[in-house]
């Protein structure tokens, strides 16, 4: 087996593995496989409903928040999102901070006024003091990205925002690894193949109360409310996916849930940002350091540029060693460890290992 870095789809627990191939052909007493299950019989209904409960536990979901299953990933929900929310007062607030966020405030774009809180910039490295941020009291929501797959860039802080504003968060590669309180949210989703699952599902999390106001034009399969009425079962769910997204979530539980993620987490990244600091610039990464994120650590090789010479063999050593998937981001460049749930403190330490044996050969 090979030691999974990559970005999304990303590696999938170990044991979940086991089990999904123990249950590939007959899943307890169904005689059958999840896969060939109907969406609407006895068998299937009892996995999806398992799975919406498991991630209401982990996460302590009130009553007046629906978990709701969507095909489309994360950029189906970038209009999605819009077209539920922002008939209220046609604007919306976007704070971009990297690669997703802007491409999901492009998307806004179409459907009605974005309004960019922070100043366009070249390069994300940072996330501004909320003091500077200019924003619209008359907004329908305000939109960010908690973790930046591409840039690396990380929130440490639920942003504040005018009174009655709902917060929307695109949570996709860190939900799971750190606790949050849903109830600061209007709405959270995550598409599953970064931390939660196999690419094909995104979780959205949505307040009630947002639910019902759609735009005309909103398909059926987005319509938030269409979606709560059928329990997410308006059309055929990617069944399978569904099934296994409910093992990883059971899987967290058996793990000691959040904390032992989030505990994990902060293991894992700080063993590479460790290896950068005492490299003396070898390594380099060039967020700050307040907004460093503990899912996807990118860092170039040979000084803040990057050394293609250096990078290409720090690469292909590492795939000698059946480390893959850690070339950067194709719009950064460099080098990019994911270290979402699945990826072990083993893992990372190999990586650190590797990192340390690197340099000590390569230095000048």
């Amino acid at each position: 087996m090979v030691v999974n870095f990559g970005a999304g789809p990303a590696k999938l627990p170990a044991e979940v593995l086991a089990e999904v191939q123990k249950e590939l052909v007959n899943h307890g007493t169904s005689g059958m496989s999840v896969m060939e299950m109907s969406h609407r019989g006895a068998d299937y209904n009892k996995i999806h409903e398992e799975t919406i409960k498991n991630l209401e536990e982990l996460l302590n979901i009130p009553d007046d928040y629906k978990v709701l299953l969507l095909q489309g990933g994360g950029t189906g929900l970038f209009a999605a999102v819009c077209m539920n929310l922002m008939g209220r007062t046609g604007t919306a607030d976007y704070v971009v901070t990297g690669s997703w966020s802007a491409k999901a405030a492009k998307e806004a774009a179409k459907y009605g006024k974005v309004n960019l809180v922070l100043p366009k910039v070249t390069k994300y490295t940072e996330i501004p003091d909320q003091k500077t941020w200019k924003l619209d009291p008359n907004a329908s929501y305000l939109y960010y990205c908690d973790n930046e797959t591409v840039d690396g860039v990380e929130f440490n802080f639920i942003p504040e925002v005018p009174n009655g504003v709902p917060i929307v968060c695109d949570m996709s590669s860190n939900i799971l690894s750190r606790w949050f309180d849903i109830r600061k949210f209007g709405l959270v989703f995550a598409g599953a193949q970064k931390n939660i699952g196999p690419s094909g599902i995104t979780v959205a999390i949505v307040r009630k109360d947002l639910m019902g106001h759609a735009m005309t034009v909103t398909p059926s399969i987005l319509d938030f409310a269409v979606l709560a009425k059928d329990n997410s079962i308006h059309n055929t769910p990617p069944t399978f996916i569904i099934y296994v997204m409910g093992r990883v979530f059971a899987w967290i539980k058996r793990q000691g849930g959040i904390k032992a993620m989030y505990d994990a987490s902060l293991k894992k990244s700080q063993m590479i940002y460790s290896e950068m600091a005492r490299s003396g610039g070898f390594y380099s990464c060039p967020l700050d350091e307040a907004c460093r994120s503990r899912m996807n650590v990118p860092f170039r090789i040979g000084g803040p540029q990057g050394n293609d010479e250096l990078e290409k063999a720090f690469l292909k050593g590492a795939e000698a060693r059946k480390m893959v998937q850690l070339k950067g981001h194709r719009s950064v460049g460099g080098i990019r460890a994911s270290l979402y749930n699945a990826v072990t403190i083993e893992d990372a330490e190999t990586l650190a290992k590797y990192m340390r044996d690197f340099f000590e050969e390569h230095k000048k």
